[in-house]
């Protein structure tokens, strides 16, 4: 099956909670000047709402995603605090 790179590196949101090694669940993907939706594995279980990375691709639309919280996020944390 042919990987999607253009994905690797993106964020998104898990639309559909994912159940680690139970199952997948679905994430929404903003890539190619839109948005997409996606197949998400992830080792632990991620609910709705939550942000994530996208890691891998498996082909066929389905991904390999972790949690993710942008870094730059704290640096407003520290500007707050001054």
């Amino acid at each position: 099956m042919p990987q999607d790179e253009a994905v690797i590196g993106c964020t998104g949101t898990v639309l559909v909670g994912t159940r680690g090694a139970a199952g997948p669940g679905e994430i929404l993907v903003r890539v190619r000047g839109g948005s997409e939706t996606f197949l998400a594995w992830s080792e632990d279980p991620l609910p709705t709402g939550t942000t994530v990375l996208v890691i891998a691709s498996r082909g066929c639309r389905a991904v390999d995603v972790v949690e993710w919280a942008d870094p730059l996020d704290a640096l407003g944390d520290l500007a707050d605090a001054d």
